[in-house]
């Protein structure tokens, strides 16, 4: 607790453990020189945290306005009055230590740090709505256009569950799910089938391709349906070709007779 003097007879005065001494004697923990004040007073004196007064005979204390008694507990905002000096207590806020600083916690158990390692299988959108996206599919997963699918797809070109995918140690095990449109590996429909590094799953008009992190993509994979789809196309277009040179001999050959 500490003493204060408004009206400037004395320094404020942190009051210790034990026997404060207040009076005119040079001796006096507090002294008051002032017409009124006793060489020896009175004692404040503080246990722990509580504060008492201790009289001296003759000694004029006030506390409040009323005359204090020998013994009276004293708290923090009384007014004291020795003699004509006017004194107030107050509380003093003890300064809490600051907390010691919490040491990091380190991983101390001997085990190595492993860092998660890349997902096995990627999916890469190569046309419609997923193209230029990228999913990693490193457990079963359900592709569709619901919003719950684990591969949503917002097209209605394909259906709200269309196909599973699912990691195997050779590439992705393909299931369609009752799918309106089908599912395609490489051209081909499939109600199940096996797609593998480089080789394009397609649900409609949606197509990806699958990727292996790490490998290398084989040239003659995905590309190869289609070539073979072109080489089918040129044939047919050569056979029309020459059905109709036919046609046409035929049809001179009759105009002549």
């Amino acid at each position: 607790m500490k003493l204060i003097f408004p009206n400037g007879e004395h320094g404020a005065v942190l009051l210790g453990e034990g026997a404060n001494r207040l009076g005119s004697a040079e001796l006096a923990l507090i002294r008051l020189q002032s017409e009124g004040v006793r060489p020896e007073h009175c004692s404040l004196e503080l246990s722990e945290s509580a504060l008492s007064l201790r009289l001296f005979d003759g000694a004029a204390v006030t506390v409040n306005g009323q005359a204090a008694s020998d013994g009276q507990v004293l708290k923090p905002g009384d007014q004291i009055g020795f003699g004509p000096v006017q004194a107030r207590l107050v509380a003093v806020e003890r300064v809490s230590e600051a907390p010691a600083p919490k040491r990091p916690q380190v991983d101390d158990t001997g085990a190595t740090r492993v860092r998660a390692a890349l997902p096995k299988y990627v999916l890469r959108g190569v046309s419609g709505a997923a193209f230029g996206k990228t999913y990693a599919v490193a457990s079963a997963q359900v592709i569709g256009r619901h919003h719950e699918c684990d591969i949503a797809i917002a097209s209605e070109e394909i259906s709200r569950r269309h196909a599973q995918v699912k990691p195997s140690t050779d590439g992705l095990m393909v299931e369609d799910l009752g799918s309106s449109n089908g599912t395609y590996i490489n051209g081909q429909r499939v109600q199940s089938g096996l797609l593998r590094n480089g080789d394009e799953l397609r649900l409609d008009a949606i197509r990806f391709m699958l990727v292996v992190p790490g490998q290398e993509i084989p040239k003659t994979s995905a590309s190869a349906p289609a070539a073979r789809g072109d080489s089918g196309r040129r044939a047919a277009v050569a056979a029309a070709i020459v059905a109709a040179v036919i046609l046409v001999g035929v049809v001179a050959l009759f105009a002549l007779r």
